[in-house]
């Protein structure tokens, strides 16, 4: 099976027990932190595997292998693993958070082996690892590197390693008004393109309403904030981790909309049916590529979703091409302001017109 061909972090993840540097555990299995699908898991057995990932898409495909999946835990069980695998992200604070629960969740005896884009940090997350658990090895392919721990007998640094666990914890942000975390889109700001749509938001706005990609929740209580005439309100954020943060971050409206939280992933479309949907879409995929087509199927699930005469308000980079699709998929479409590179547009489904699908 090669469900991503183009992953090559993963691949390269994996080298080491390919070419015989590394040993499989025969007994305890592995624990995959921020595991992904693709062909390199499928190339042989890999026994007593368990994938551990908070994004849904991700964590679908893994599933849809049969690889068992659990979720982002945030911090380590009582299980522990001879080996743990790593595919860290980017941003250094949850990164350095991950090899901490790396550590914690490893065996004495057992390693950690972790993969990073050479372009993704690869260097600092070597270095990093090594600061807390000795001495490390290193393989580079695919421009890529692959890097592993000797045996361990607990952290070389317990009290950095202590440190760092706390890493990416919740914090208050924006003069406290919100609680994030690092790793999450604009964990530690408001995004420019969500501020200029909700500036712009009408307050006529009415009824039951969809949040599409809501990450830690600001367009949400901007929302309810400025239209008082929403009943309801459910959220749709594919990142379980973003998604427990929009739940504390709406807990102030609870008695004054019937709120609903969705780990989603939205081009998967919805069951349900609303009268108004807000969106700023994501439009990159993993290796930080654009990817118009995720903002495109976006805005085709909203008109899917969306009853006659319901309002779509969207905003996305302005160079983006989305005016086809909301052509396509709804009736009336005016573009309500510009700035700073990004735009605010107002759909409504027509009463009378197919969506497409």
């Amino acid at each position: 099976m090669r469900a991503d061909d183009g992953d090559v972090a993963l691949q390269t993840l994996l080298l080491p027990f390919m070419d015989g540097s590394l040993t499989w555990p025969e007994a305890g299995g592995a624990l995959f932190l921020r595991a992904r699908d693709g062909w390199p898991l499928h190339q042989r057995a890999w026994p007593g595997l368990v994938c551990e990932q908070s994004y849904k898409p991700d964590a679908d495909a893994l599933e849809r292998s049969g690889l068992p999946v659990i979720g982002d835990e945030s911090a380590p069980g009582e299980a522990r693993y001879p080996l743990v695998l790593v595919l860290p992200p980017r941003q250094r604070e949850e990164s350095r958070a991950l090899f901490a629960r790396a550590l914690a969740s490893c065996a004495p005896g057992g390693r950690v082996v972790a993969c990073l884009g050479n372009q993704e940090g690869a260097k600092s997350g070597e270095a990093d690892l090594a600061r807390i658990a000795g001495p490390v090895f290193s393989l580079s392919k695919h421009k890529c590197r692959v890097f592993w721990t000797a045996p361990l007998q607990g952290a070389a640094d317990p009290a950095l390693a202590r440190e760092w666990a706390k890493a990416d914890r919740p914090r208050p942000i924006v003069d406290g008004r919100f609680m994030s975390r690092p790793g999450l889109f604009a964990w530690d700001r408001i995004d420019p393109a969500s501020r200029l749509l909700a500036e712009h938001l009408p307050g006529d706005l009415a009824g039951r309403a969809a949040d599409l990609g809501a990450g830690w929740g600001y367009l949400a209580a901007e929302l309810l904030a400025r239209c008082p005439h929403i009943t309801a309100l459910d959220l749709f954020e594919a990142e379980a981790r973003a998604l427990e943060l929009a739940r504390v971050n709406l807990s102030g409206f609870a008695d004054r909309a019937a709120l609903d939280f969705h780990w989603h992933d939205v081009t998967k479309g919805l069951s349900q049916r609303f009268d108004v949907v807000v969106s700023n879409p994501p439009f990159h995929a993993h290796n930080s590529a654009d990817r118009p087509d995720i903002g495109r199927r976006f805005i085709a699930v909203a008109a899917q979703a969306l009853n006659p005469g319901g309002r779509l308000w969207l905003v996305a980079n302005r160079h983006l091409p989305y005016e086809a699709a909301l052509g396509t998929n709804f009736g009336k479409v005016r573009a309500v302001a510009e700035r700073n590179g990004f735009k605010v547009i107002e759909a409504v489904r027509a009463a009378d017109r197919p969506v497409a699908r």
